[in-house]
């Protein structure tokens, strides 16, 4: 990617990258958490190769894509740019039936699984060659009948059936509370995801005789909320407007 034209643009995103990462260890910091250990995923769904390219010239390595056909060209095309690091690639959309086998090929990630067809389609359409597929189980705390993920009670039972499955890894659970909550609503319902990934761990070490796999992930937090998912728990938050500006 060339890198002269966008010198002003890097300069930008480098700013807003760090005030990012400074946010994030402050967060750690005030809920007496261990600096680093909150993973940053930026969010480009509708930004273009160039800019995920920069990002990823200022060390960032993960990222998290929305749309399938737009990330597998941005992907694509990334993957044949020479000097650019390797990127880690988390799909965190809504999954279609059609869509699965392209997940399953070109993605390390998946965040958003709610069904266990899906899973299945995943785990038969993983390539062998490639490492298993990291998998969270998306929750609907908030029970908005819009809002995708499985419903806390009907959690451990997916779990159960998708960590059973070959070529999948189950890593944690991923969620989107509603937005615009005052802070006390925000920390309850992170409090509440938090809450189930200890079930679900305590559940699965019981029941389950392969139990490798380490459920260390809770991917909660966005732009306008990381700091209180942070406070409860989150080991990875989901930026975009925050580093990106808003999208185009």
């Amino acid at each position: 990617m060339p890198s002269g034209p966008l010198a002003p643009a890097q300069a930008h995103l480098q700013a807003s990258l760090e005030r990012v990462r400074q946010r994030i260890r402050a967060a750690e910091q005030h809920s007496g958490r261990a600096l680093g250990c909150v993973a940053l995923l930026a969010v480009t769904k509708a930004f273009g190769p160039e800019l995920v390219a920069s990002a990823a010239a200022l060390g960032q390595r993960a990222f998290g894509e929305n749309y399938v056909q737009e990330a597998i060209a941005k992907i694509e095309r990334l993957r044949a740019c020479a000097g650019l690091p390797e990127l880690e690639w988390h799909f965190i959309g809504p999954i279609q039936s059609n869509k699965t086998r392209l997940i399953a090929t070109h993605f390390q990630w998946v965040q958003t699984i709610e069904r266990i067809t899906i899973a299945q389609r995943l785990s038969a359409q993983r390539p062998q060659a490639l490492p298993p597929l990291q998998v969270l189980l998306q929750v609907n705390v908030s029970g908005e009948a819009s809002k995708s993920g499985v419903a806390p009670a009907e959690l451990l039972g997916l779990a159960h059936e998708v960590a059973a499955l070959p070529r999948l890894q189950l890593r944690g659970l991923m969620a989107i509370p509603q937005p615009g909550l005052p802070p006390a609503a925000q920390h309850a319902s992170f409090a509440q995801l938090r809450e189930l990934l200890e079930n679900m761990r305590e559940s699965l070490r019981a029941r389950v005789q392969d139990a490798s796999a380490p459920l260390d992930t809770l991917s909660m937090g966005m732009s306008a909320d990381f700091e209180a998912a942070i406070a409860e728990g989150s080991t990875m938050v989901r930026v975009g407007s925050a580093i990106f500006g808003e999208r185009p």
